[in-house]
């Protein structure tokens, strides 16, 4: 059996069944999309996960971010997430194709010592931890909760402390997090896929990345 795949014959046919009405119904009642098939597989995996056909419209990327994800995944890059939602989520069968390891250091001792110090945010100073460890440059960074996050990896990108391959900007919410989406879509040092406003979350970081798993081989 494909590892990438579902591991029943039932789990595949009702996944391709809903992928066939999703392609179905973004043409019959969303007018269609402009995606590329690659980007396109991870915007209908995310309407897949949601159940949302805005996302259709949320989704931006960054010239050859797709190719650039499925590259890095296939030489085993490292995962470095925001929050254990997404390092958990992730499929260990999937991850085993390639020798992927999901790290999130958010509820590391010395990372709450350093937050709790300093006043910062615990995604803050995990960034910072991930960075020290030397676990960033040529990482595929995942963020779908913390702004601080986002915008702590932007940092470091523009100043030269990091250089990850690709980051993946999906946090929800309120505070920040449309801004920091808008950062990650304004600037052209690393590749990026975003989903823009207030809206995203873990579950659709995990679902990008189970789709460019399942394009990686």
């Amino acid at each position: 059996m494909n590892k990438m795949q579902q591991m029943t014959a039932q789990g595949r046919q009702i996944e391709n069944n809903s992928f066939a009405i999703i392609d179905h119904e973004i043409d019959a009642f969303h007018g269609g999309h402009s995606f590329t098939p690659v980007e396109w597989n991870v915007v209908r995996r995310a309407i897949h996960t949601t159940g949302d056909f805005e996302y259709a419209q949320l989704f931006q990327f960054s010239d050859d971010a797709v190719s650039l994800g499925i590259q890095a995944l296939q030489t085993g890059a490292n995962i470095i997430t925001d929050v254990t939602m997404i390092s958990t989520g992730l499929s260990q069968q999937r991850l085993s194709v390639h020798g992927n390891q999901a790290h999130c250091f958010i509820s590391h001792p010395t990372v709450i010592e350093r937050a709790k110090a300093s006043g910062e945010t615990r995604a803050i100073q995990a960034m910072q931890y991930a960075r020290d460890a030397g676990v960033l440059d040529g990482a595929i960074i995942a963020i779908g909760n913390a702004p601080t996050a986002l915008f702590e990896i932007l940092r470091m990108v523009e100043v030269g402390e990091a250089k990850p391959a690709l980051i993946i900007g999906i946090p929800v919410g309120f505070v920040k997090a449309e801004e920091s989406k808008q950062a990650l879509t304004e600037q052209s040092a690393i590749p990026y896929i975003a989903s823009v406003g207030r809206k995203g979350g873990s579950p659709l970081v995990v679902s990008t990345i189970h789709a460019l798993l399942m394009e990686s081989v």
